[in-house]
């Protein structure tokens, strides 16, 4: 049972994605705003990390320069707050399939700007290297593929809308006009942009603020007060700030509370466990569950072009982590090889040196 137990982590981790993706559709569904949604789940989420934070790690807590802080605010910004606020607004332009097929090249973006900014390499003239590129290639077809190619629409026979029907003819035309699909595509592929781009650098930002969990709860304040003011500014009728017993109420509590506290202790476990590239290859997992729910749950028809795209961004998921392992292992083959040469080289030189003098 030991060794099952990362297999049904990351199972629950793409289980509780897919989930999220179905909520906060559901949400924008019966015309919740999706700025103050965002700003009422990062303030959920602080709510629920700060007694965390300050349990665990108020003996650790490492001196924040004023560097450092802009750094953070900075990130928090762009990684998460517009991020979140774009992924919305692609969310009622689009579906919730959607939003699970494009995670799917989180990864390929978080390569090709982590070699933008120079912190990985890419040899052309290797498997590895080519397989990366690859990768990046397919996934750009696949994400090209949902956003110009329809198709026919499939609809399972069994479905029924769990949340209610959407509350305006305009949030399902958004869907069936091509236009603002297209706009959809893009605004997600833009959020999933910023989301790499925390991901990339926030590996620096630990190496000076080395507190993970105080790190993610100062985001998520941060997160909130940007998020506040990005709301109040667009939308500032206050029967829309008001949160009821409904779906709303629950998407807020499953994305800021689930979502945000949950997976980031199941993800750290898995990824200490068998490492980062198993954890991303888990990832198609949400895809296949958010499917499948959207069109029973929510009534949503899968398109032809939708299913075709989601396949070429998984594959070209697993083509970029084939490489990168690959070239993981041939790195850690070279070293151990190079360290035993040096060792040789020392012993040889050892066995040659003459022996010490002998004094009567």
């Amino acid at each position: 049972m030991g060794s099952k137990k990362p297999f049904l982590a990351v199972l629950l981790i793409q289980t509780i994605y897919a989930g999220m993706f179905l909520v906060s559709k559901a949400a924008f569904n019966v015309g919740m705003n999706n700025f103050i949604f965002v700003f009422y789940r990062q303030a959920a989420a602080t709510v629920f990390l700060v007694p965390l934070s300050i349990i665990f790690e108020r003996k650790n807590v490492p001196p924040l320069s004023f560097v450092t802080f802009c750094k953070i605010f900075m990130l928090s910004l762009f990684g998460i707050t517009l991020s979140l606020d774009v992924n919305g607004m692609a969310l009622i332009y689009t579906t919730a399939t959607l939003a699970a097929a494009t995670t799917n090249c989180l990864p390929v973006i978080t390569f090709f700007l982590a070699v933008l900014l120079r912190m990985e390499t890419v040899k052309l003239r290797t498997s590895p290297g080519m397989a990366k590129i690859a990768g990046v290639l397919i996934c750009i077809a696949g994400a090209a593929t949902i956003a110009f190619y329809k198709g026919p629409h499939l609809q399972l026979l069994l479905h029924h809308r769990l949340f209610g029907n959407p509350t305006s003819q305009e949030q399902d035309s958004h869907v069936s006009s091509g236009a603002t699909w297209v706009k959809g595509c893009l605004l997600m592929l833009m959020s999933n942009t910023f989301w790499g781009l925390w991901l990339v650098l926030q590996a620096r930002i630990i190496k000076s603020y080395p507190a993970k969990l105080l790190l993610t709860t100062l985001q998520c304040l941060l997160s909130s007060i940007q998020s506040f003011f990005i709301a109040i500014a667009l939308e500032r009728d206050l029967h829309q700030w008001k949160l009821g017993w409904n779906v709303k109420l629950l998407a807020v509590a499953y994305t800021g509370i689930i979502v945000t506290g949950g997976t980031y202790y199941l993800q750290t476990w898995v990824i200490e466990k068998k490492g980062p590239v198993f954890l991303a290859m888990s990832t198609p997992f949400a895809l296949v569950i958010t499917m499948l729910c959207s069109a029973t749950l929510l009534g949503e028809a899968i398109s032809l072009g939708s299913i075709l795209g989601g396949i070429l961004l998984v594959g070209g998921l697993y083509s970029v982590l084939w490489g990168k392992s690959k070239e993981q292992k041939m790195e850690k083959t070279s070293s151990i090889a190079q360290a035993e040469k040096e060792t040789e080289v020392k012993e040889e030189a050892a066995s040659q040196s003459p022996p010490p003098p002998f004094f009567v």
